[in-house]
């Protein structure tokens, strides 16, 4: 049942009024509002950097996450004036809408108060939301496949980054796959980066072909495999940010990891429930990213060389 009550949070110098904080959010374990809320307190130096000055898109669950998810662009109104915004633009509309743009713990829980639970950041920054800063590698099992075989095509990966010498930063996806983040200068088009991320997918591809697929189309991919989805770094195209929270009755969290943990780890591990201890434990993981910048020209060179990657994105 939803509480009718509000609870005041204090965080940097700021209230922020959180409304209904006994709603459940969570059913698997009956995780609220306020357990969402204080979760985010206790990571909120990785939250902050994995958003920080990027255009957030909100994944809003008014009811909880059993109930209606609404994919909110545009800042909700009666926003505080001290939540900042930044405007992009959507050419395929040629309109623009002002997203969330979190510089501070506050700014998160507030947008839990508009009854977020999942975080999408763009892999730009406001000072230029046109020139991504972040390369993202998304492993996307096929129907089927088991975190097993993710993790025999993340060590794949892995061997390529350290060839590279790119410093990856993996962690689950908070679903069945993973994620690894690279920070890269901000000097290439989303296109270019676009093509530099399949160029790595398809080397990765080349060494393990019976796990790998680069195939764009569902039909051309083969069953079993992990599809390495190179196209996340298109425009506009979000993911779950280190440390959100994803909107299932569990409660997961898309979860930094070290590489050697990869092993070991199972995603249904990192909840709410179990990251507070974690990340007082271990810290934010992602702290090292933003000296860690690697430069894309070597993988546009190999892209390059694959004469059939394609400059634009296929049409869906």
């Amino acid at each position: 049942m939803a509480g009718s009550d509000a609870a005041e949070i204090e965080v940097g110098g700021r209230t922020v009024r959180l409304t209904n904080p006994g709603r459940v959010y969570f059913s698997a374990r009956g995780e609220t509002k306020l357990d969402l809320a204080h979760y985010y307190l206790s990571v909120a130096d990785g939250i902050v950097r994995a958003l920080y000055e990027r255009p957030c898109m909100m994944h809003r669950f008014p009811t909880g996450t059993d109930g209606e998810k609404v994919h909110q662009k545009r800042l909700p109104k009666g926003a505080p004036d001290w939540v900042r915004t930044v405007r992009v633009h959507f050419p395929r509309y040629n309109r623009t809408a002002d997203e969330l743009c979190v510089t501070s713990p506050a700014d998160v829980i507030w947008a839990v108060q508009m009854s977020t639970v999942e975080f999408h950041p763009w892999n730009t920054r406001a000072a230029d939301v046109e020139t991504p800063d972040e390369w993202r590698i998304d492993f996307d099992p096929m129907p089927g496949v088991e975190f097993p075989t993710i993790r025999r095509v993340a060590a794949v990966a892995h061997e390529v980054l350290d060839e590279l010498g790119a410093v990856g930063f993996p962690k689950t996806s908070g679903g069945k796959g993973l994620h690894v983040y690279v920070r890269i200068r901000p000097e290439h088009s989303f296109t270019e980066v676009r093509r530099a991320a399949l160029a790595f997918a398809r080397e990765v591809e080349r060494r393990a072909p019976d796990l790998v697929t680069t195939a764009w189309w569902r039909k051309d991919r083969e069953p079993g495999t992990v599809f390495l989805d190179w196209n996340q770094n298109t425009r506009d195209h979000t993911i779950a940010s280190a440390y959100s929270v994803r909107g299932t009755p569990e409660a997961r969290v898309s979860a930094p990891l070290r590489w050697d943990e990869i092993d070991d780890a199972e995603p249904g591990d990192f909840t709410i429930a179990t990251m507070p201890a974690r990340y007082a434990e271990v810290g934010d993981l992602t702290a090292g990213i933003d000296e860690a910048v690697f430069d894309l020209r070597a993988l546009l060179e190999w892209a390059d060389r694959d004469a059939d990657v394609p400059d634009e994105p296929p049409e869906v």
